[in-house]
């Protein structure tokens, strides 16, 4: 594990885009993101990043040299601010997507039509080298909102970009993440923790794995045109994930398994109230597995070595333990 750009990007399959080519990525404040464009800037790369609040993304600025790192608005359901973001650009990226639509943004108007018109700004501008970040589970059949947005997006930027790369991640964990953290907060607060189908499994992926993969798909001539699932060397069911979380707090909170039929309530309920921990979309993916599929194409597939948890997790969930790092085992 290494903060700097895998060697692997260097090998015979590269198109490399020269020092001081522009990349605009859309979206790139969040979670994700924040590494993606720490990336581009180890390479040498100028990057616009557009996002529709520049002034709460400064954090981002001293991830590169000065003037390295651009923000300008950048809201993807607007033809003219994708216009204007991927002015003269060499190559983009599309990082944004909303996990519910408790916000007021709209699956279909964020990750499907906004996708294609992002993709088709970036076309009109003469970019080729292009990456989508989609995710594992996208189906246009989908009777899940969010899994068929996924779909239509990675549809509509193939027929505006032909060559661009689709990335599938699994559940991308990190520092930052709301997924473990929000599970070993509330094993610090709670007596219990919920399991809710507790058998589904996942591939969770490092946050730094994705970023290395998205340059790699970027830079990468074989990359283009083709779509790669992302996932991390362990499929863990959701209980499992728990169960790590319990022992790496140090909390040792017991686990209720909660019906599904309660489960479907909280979802419904939690598709009006915001404080609720998942929406009825979110319980229906939950239902089923997100690993990577046996023939997919994946990190390995872009140079990229997958990062076991226990590389990670232990010094990430420090601080959720009783005395933090200086927390005493028995």
């Amino acid at each position: 594990m290494t903060d700097s750009v895998s060697d692997s990007l260097t090998g015979p399959s590269i198109v490399p885009l020269p020092p001081g080519a522009l990349v605009t990525v859309i979206g790139g404040s969040g979670f994700i993101g924040r590494y993606i464009v720490r990336r581009l800037a180890e390479r040498g790369l100028r990057v616009r990043v557009a996002v529709r609040h520049p002034e709460t993304a400064l954090f981002l600025k001293p991830l590169g040299d000065l003037g390295q790192i651009q923000l300008v608005h950048g809201n993807i359901t607007s033809d003219v601010q994708m216009t204007a973001a991927f002015a003269d650009a060499d190559a983009g990226i599309n990082l944004v997507g909303i996990l519910d639509e408790r916000s007021g943004q709209r699956f279909d108007a964020v990750q499907a039509t906004g996708a294609g018109r992002a993709a088709r700004a970036a076309a009109a501008a003469g970019v080729r080298h292009y990456v989508q970040m989609s995710a594992i589970g996208a189906d246009a059949t989908s009777p899940v909102p969010y899994a068929r947005s996924k779909a239509e997006g990675e549809a509509a930027v193939l027929a505006a970009l032909p060559t661009a790369t689709i990335l599938r991640p699994s559940l991308v964990v990190g520092p930052e993440d709301q997924f473990l953290n929000r599970f070993a907060a509330m094993a610090r607060l709670a007596p219990l923790l919920p399991v809710i189908a507790g058998s589904s499994r996942f591939q969770p992926v490092y946050v730094r794995d994705v970023a290395d993969a998205t340059v790699a798909a970027l830079m990468q001539r074989d990359a283009m045109g083709r779509t790669y699932e992302l996932g991390g060397p362990e499929a863990l069911s959701f209980r499992a994930i728990l169960q790590m979380i319990n022992r790496e707090t140090r909390q040792h909170r017991r686990l209720v398994e909660v019906p599904d039929g309660i489960a479907a309530l909280m979802g419904r309920m939690g598709d009006l109230l915001p404080f609720m921990p998942m929406t009825s979309d979110q319980f229906a993916m939950l239902q089923k597995d997100n690993v990577v599929s046996a023939s997919a194409s994946g990190l390995a597939d872009l140079g990229v070595t997958p990062t076991p948890m226990a590389a990670f997790v232990p010094a990430m969930l420090e601080r959720y333990r009783p005395s933090g790092r200086f927390n005493r085992d028995a």
